[in-house]
């Protein structure tokens, strides 16, 4: 069996190792002319996704070029201290959360694949699929095509594959927020070594954390209107946070403010497979990064389709136990992140109550068991 997989980001490279483990040679397509080498800023691995990863034997790698974060730590835009939960559970050997760069995470996944042999062509942005039955033939935009077995979507929140598969299925639904980050020395500000800071300011949300080595990884939540890009987005983001007790604006101003990104998430897919075609990671259930778990459920999900395909035998079947397995988990992530990043965008009224609640919240939340459903998952091939 040969399996074709639109998407080399962090998903396809994954996916394609899972299958292989489980006999199933795999190709991925990816759309654009080159790899993500330098793309994006940086993200959670929750613990876990380090376990999924774990897995597969990959899980060092990723750890190499990360940061552990386990622990995360509230405050009010006037300075207070709300509460703190953990990020992630430690897992037996003692991993915990990390954070790294997207780029870092795609390179050490995307390489590692081609270290197994697993062939990745670029520029294959995919137009068209024929599921003839009995195999289906992916056509891509410059005029070449592949035939293989199975098609799986690993292209993300706009896949060009979900809108072929069901061209009424939902359109990704923004969060309220656009989104900035970066790295920088010097900030300014303090922090207790392996804990993001996490601050409901009065106008956007600030999160960091310090690494040992003294930078500061930082990052930033502005509610705005969808469309309302002004010329430079710094002075913006600086006056947002000039009244909050802390150094951000200050760090933004002396950071490195690239674009602001939206940021949406997916409501629930009604259609993940028909045929011999099947929508995985954010294809199928994208979620906004709030819940830090974006890349952690597309390793996920790689496993346990490994897994179905090899214990069904039938690939209807096994896409029907491998919705069947992920989509309840899946649909909760992405509600419990939507939660969290509406609170980041609360009105002035909306603010006060928060700040009023979280700390009744956290602290029923700070047994590491009241997450458990989320981070105490392993999957297994």
């Amino acid at each position: 069996m040969k399996a074709l997989i639109v998407g080399c980001g962090i998903g396809g490279p994954t996916t394609a190792m899972a299958l292989r483990e489980v006999g199933i040679d795999a190709e991925i397509f990816e759309a654009y002319e080159r790899g993500a080498d330098t793309v994006g800023s940086f993200l959670n691995i929750a613990s876990n996704g380090l376990a999924a990863l774990r897995t597969l034997g990959a899980h060092t790698r990723v750890m190499s070029s990360a940061i552990p974060t386990p622990r995360l730590v509230m405050w009010s835009g006037s300075g207070k201290r709300l509460g703190g939960v953990a990020n992630g559970l430690r897992l037996d050997d003692g991993t915990v959360s990390h954070t790294i760069l997207r780029s870092d995470l795609y390179r050490a996944v995307r390489d590692e694949a081609a270290r197994r042999g697993v062939p990745i062509s670029y520029g294959r942005r995919l137009v068209s699929y024929d599921d003839r039955g009995d195999q289906v033939t992916a056509r891509f935009a410059d005029g070449t095509e592949a035939t293989g077995d199975l098609l799986i979507a690993c292209d993300g929140l706009h896949s060009r594959t979900r809108d072929i598969l069901d061209p009424r299925a939902v359109r990704p639904r923004y969060s309220g927020l656009y989104s900035f980050g970066g790295i920088v020395e010097d900030s300014g500000l303090t922090g207790e070594p392996e804990t993001y800071n996490m601050v409901f300011g009065k106008r956007a949300f600030f999160g960091y954390t310090v690494a040992e080595s003294g930078e500061t990884w930082w990052f930033a939540n502005l509610p705005r209107q969808l469309g309302d890009i002004p010329d430079d987005w710094k002075p913006v983001l600086a006056e947002a946070f000039e009244h909050d007790a802390n150094a951000s604006a200050d760090l933004i101003r002396h950071a490195d403010v690239g674009p602001g990104l939206p940021v949406h998430d997916l409501p629930p897919v009604s259609v993940w497979h028909r045929g011999r075609v099947l929508l995985t990671g954010d294809a199928a259930h994208a979620t906004s990064p709030s819940s830090g778990q974006g890349a952690s459920l597309a390793v996920e999900d790689a496993i346990v389709l490994a897994r179905c395909l090899r214990e069904s035998g039938d690939h209807r079947k096994a896409f029907e136990r491998f919705e069947a397995a992920r989509r309840p988990r899946v649909e909760r992530v992405v509600a419990y992140s939507r939660t969290i990043s509406n609170s980041k965008a609360a009105g002035p009224v909306a603010r006060v109550f928060r700040d009023l609640m979280l700390p009744v919240f956290l602290k029923k939340s700070a047994s590491q068991e009241s997450l458990a459903w989320m981070y105490r998952y392993e999957p297994s091939l």
